[in-house]
């Protein structure tokens, strides 16, 4: 009995020293004393991408994780009203243009008439001095030369207002172009659509959100620390962060922006060689690799690495390299 409790113990010391080997052997390296660690997250510019005429959606290209360029039709909506309401308008705007071409004509005609009537009116009016001609016949005269001359302004006064009215029909067809034009939904940068918020067939409002695009050709890496180690980070100083994607890299970065508060939130921004050296080709970063912009994993999803640690400045070591 004594034996087998003797074999129980000396198993059971075995097994707990050759787990605590396995532990020490497997366990990562303790990183220096000198470095901050902290938890993060690496964000882009997100781009909101909103409907700006209200109409139902006939083509989608959207598809969460894809590479957009600048200028790639994302949605087509429906444009049918549209355009018969643009077929109104340069129809009205041809028949003003047409009204003002004979309102020009007449006011011409009467304008001669007018200049007419005015030189006869002189001729009566020095008759009539001379006591050669009626007081009647002036007046038919002088009544002649202002129903003439109220006809020209009249006309005048018509020729402006239809100008008016061709200057809004003008204005208003402009309008519905620019929707028209709208209907057309396009990338406005290059980036990947990071959330897909409109159907074909579904009805979209105006201003109502279609599509969220992030840009990671320039991305921000966001580290959160205790209130105690914000003293030893200075703005603008040269750091170096690693990421749990790449836990064998680093980012070359610098500190852009540090909270006054506790528990603040410091921002680095990592530069373009810095992202491309680091990102690489994902699954197997390679220092000449493709850009942050271009980094895919197998499934075609962007990769966005979490940040573990950021060197401090003052500690700063001579491999760390400043962002230019």
């Amino acid at each position: 009995m004594r034996t087998t409790w003797a074999w129980t113990g000396l198993v059971i010391l075995a097994i707990a020293g050759g787990s605590y080997g396995l532990y020490a052997w497997l366990r990562p390296q303790p990183l220096p004393t000198q470095l901050l660690y902290g938890n993060g997250h690496i964000e882009g510019t997100e781009v909101r991408i909103a409907a700006e005429v209200g109409a139902k959606v006939l083509d989608g290209r959207l598809l969460e994780g894809r590479f957009v360029k600048r200028g790639d039709l994302l949605l087509q909506l429906d444009d049918t009203e549209l355009k018969l309401r643009k077929a109104r308008a340069d129809a009205e705007i041809r028949s003003l243009q047409s009204e003002i071409e004979r309102a020009r004509r007449e006011l011409d005609v009467a304008k001669h008439h007018a200049s007419t009537h005015e030189t006869d009116l002189a001729r009566y009016r020095q008759l009539r001095d001379k006591g050669t001609v009626t007081p009647q016949r002036f007046e038919l005269a002088e009544n002649a030369f202002k129903e003439v001359a109220g006809r020209a302004r009249a006309l005048e006064a018509q020729i402006r207002a239809l100008e008016a009215r061709l200057t809004a029909a003008r204005r208003e067809a402009d309008i519905i172009a620019y929707q028209i034009d709208k209907t057309r939904v396009l990338a406005p940068i290059d980036a990947t659509v990071l959330v897909k918020a409109a159907e074909v067939g579904e009805f979209l409002q105006t201003g109502q959100t279609i599509a969220v695009l992030v840009d990671l050709s320039s991305v921000k890496l966001k580290i959160y620390l205790p209130e105690k180690d914000i003293g030893k980070v200075k703005l603008d100083a040269a750091a170096r962060a690693r990421v749990d994607a790449f836990p064998k890299r680093l980012f070359d970065a610098r500190v852009a922006q540090i909270d006054q508060q506790a528990l603040s939130t410091m921002t680095m921004v990592c530069s373009n060689r810095a992202c491309q050296q680091t990102l690489g080709s994902c699954g197997n970063p390679t220092p000449n690799g493709p850009s942050a912009s271009s980094c895919r994993d197998r499934t075609g999803q962007r990769c966005l690495p979490s940040a573990t640690l950021l060197r401090p400045t003052g500690l700063v070591g001579s491999s760390a390299q400043s962002v230019p």
